[in-house]
């Protein structure tokens, strides 16, 4: 069977092969061309996807290690060393000490003794202590009176710092001497020389302190009572206090200040009559103001409100004045425009006008100054990173605006006098409605970290409206000073300049007004220069000089200044 199998499969095979050899192809070889128009197309395309999602039959799970370390101790004398920051090479920090004392003694036998002690923790308290003394024989050539003064003052405080609130404790007393050395060219007697009695002594003692708080609508007070008195019998004590609140608004905010201010005083006598004169003020002050702060523009809006009482005149009155300022940044650093419009209520006392002018008379009449308004504008800023400008015009309306003139003498050289101020030799207080017109100039200059340079310029002129002249009131002054310090020695100058004022004399025993004389003050310049060489951190030497040029000028009418003033001495600081 499987031979028949084998036999049948072979001739099938021979019978296929001989068919294929004996057909023929009857097919002929030719060339076709197909023509058809071409019709592109694009394939849709498809994003890949940047996170495929593989599956997997299963999840492969990885095999647990186990692992462990064989560890043993190798001896090593391998130490190795530590790295260390390179120095920083600085200049040795100056040291700073809390206290000095420092003494000095010039010409006109003039001895000088400064000192300030201090002592507290930082943290917690402070106590502080200053003494100042200067005083002067005289020797102004010419004068027939003493020109002797002296100056006395010691103040102290307190202060307390606690974690919400600060307070302090201010006192200090001062003694000040003067003589009515001034007397008005006349032929004096012997007799009257020797009569007179032209010492002036100002006492001054005070007690007062302030309470600060911290994130408190309540900013804090100021209190302090005055007693000034001199030794005719004259005397004066204020009151004031000043407490402050600020309240926020949004993003801006008020701040507003209440005032109490309680003036009472006398003077033994008037200049031609032998009643008292007595002054007493009360004054209630509030001043609230809006701060608006913006990039580059500033302003404040504000007032002053004041209900004030004359208790000698028994009269009462409320007063109003605008407080309102801005300024304008245009240029920063460089261009700031600043304008406004202020007043004030301004209580005049016996003690500033004799600290501005020590030779009046205990006699005055104390009015207030009704200070109107005060407008004002101007611009400041920068020339230079190191030149410095400031500069306004302003223009002022005034009510009892205070000047200073002569007295009339009760004597004619020989007839004695009972107080030494009543030779033509002292000042009286007149008031006068004014409108003054100012104008104001700055320059600063740093040149360098030892020497800077300052000089400023202040022109007024005052029209009155009863007055003949506003006495003793200069138009033009000016100052201009100069400071040099290096490591050893320091330097300094400045030079003042005043402008001529003017004046008025009685002759004695006229009653008529018209009968005076004009009299004309010279205008002068006062050079004064200062200099040391520091020895150590706590040793120098200084050396000052007053009136420098030696000039014979008169600060008031026929009251001339000592000359070429000299004085030297040492400092030396020091820790408690």
């Amino acid at each position: 069977m499987r031979k028949l199998y084998i036999l049948a499969s072979f001739l099938l095979i021979s019978s296929i092969l001989s068919s294929q050899e004996t057909k023929k192809d009857t097919l002929k070889t030719e060339e076709i061309n197909v023509v058809k128009p071409y019709s592109p197309t694009i394939s849709d395309a498809f994003k890949v996807k940047s996170n495929p999602v593989i599956n997997q039959a299963e999840n492969i799970q990885k095999e647990k290690v186990s692992y462990s370390i064989f560890s043993f101790p190798v001896a090593s004398t391998f130490t190795p060393s530590k790295g260390k920051a390179q120095k920083v090479t600085r200049a040795p920090k100056e040291r700073l000490f809390e206290n000095y004392i420092s003494a000095g003694f010039g010409n006109f036998t003039s001895p000088f003794f400064e000192a300030y002690l201090h002592t507290g923790d930082a943290r917690y308290n402070d106590f502080g202590l200053f003494i100042k003394h200067l005083s002067s024989e005289g020797g102004i050539k010419d004068l027939l009176l003493n020109d002797n003064f002296s100056d006395t003052r010691i103040d102290g405080y307190y202060k307390q710092f606690d974690r919400d609130f600060n307070w302090q404790i201010n006192a200090g007393v001062q003694r000040e001497m003067y003589n009515y050395y001034g007397l008005p060219e006349n032929n004096y007697s012997d007799t009257f020389i020797e009569s007179m009695d032209e010492k002036q002594v100002y006492k001054n003692s005070y007690i007062g302190g302030k309470i600060d708080f911290k994130d408190s609508f309540f900013q804090g007070a100021t209190a302090e009572i005055v007693n000034f008195s001199d030794n005719n019998n004259s005397n004066e004590i204020r009151l004031i206090a000043k407490p402050k609140f600020e309240f926020p608004i949004s993003t801006e905010l008020i701040n507003s200040e209440f005032l109490v201010d309680l003036v009472s005083g006398k003077f033994k006598q008037g200049y031609n009559a032998t009643n008292d004169i007595n002054h007493s003020f009360l004054n209630l002050g509030f001043s609230p103001n809006l701060e608006i702060l913006r990039e580059n523009l500033s302003i404040n809006l504000g007032a002053k409100l004041y209900y004030s009482n004359d208790l000698e005149r028994k009269t009462n009155e409320f007063y109003a004045y605008p407080n309102v300022t801005a300024s304008l940044k245009l240029v920063d650093e460089v261009l700031i425009l600043v304008a406004g419009v202020t007043g004030d209520l301004i209580q005049n006392t016996y003690r500033d006008l004799a600290n501005e002018n020590p030779y009046i008379s205990p006699t005055q009449t104390i009015l207030q100054t009704d200070q109107q308004y005060k407008a004002f504008a101007g611009a400041k800023g920068k020339l230079a990173s190191n030149i410095g400008y400031n500069f306004n015009v302003s223009h002022t309306s005034e009510k009892n605006k205070p000047f200073y003139i002569l007295n009339q003498t009760k004597t004619d050289g020989d007839i004695t006098i009972d107080n030494g101020y009543e030779a033509g030799n002292s000042f009286s207080v007149v008031y006068d409605n004014v409108k003054t017109l100012g104008v104001f100039a700055e320059l600063t200059i740093d040149a360098s970290n030892e020497f800077d340079f300052s000089s400023s310029i202040n022109y007024t002129n005052h029209t009155t409206e009863n007055l003949a002249e506003a006495w003793n009131s200069p138009e033009l002054t000016a100052t201009i000073s100069a400071d040099y310090q290096n490591k050893s020695w320091f330097a300094g100058a400045k030079l003042f300049y005043k402008g001529e004022t003017k004046d008025y004399q009685m002759p004695y025993g006229s009653i008529a007004t018209d009968a005076g004389t004009l009299i004309t003050n010279d205008s002068y310049i006062d050079l004064n220069l200062n200099g040391g060489y520091i020895f150590s951190d706590r040793l120098t030497a200084f050396a000052k000089i007053n009136n420098a040029l030696g000039k014979k000028y008169h600060t008031f009418v026929n009251y001339q200044v000592q000359t070429l003033q000299i004085l030297g001495g040492i400092t030396y600081k020091f820790d408690l």
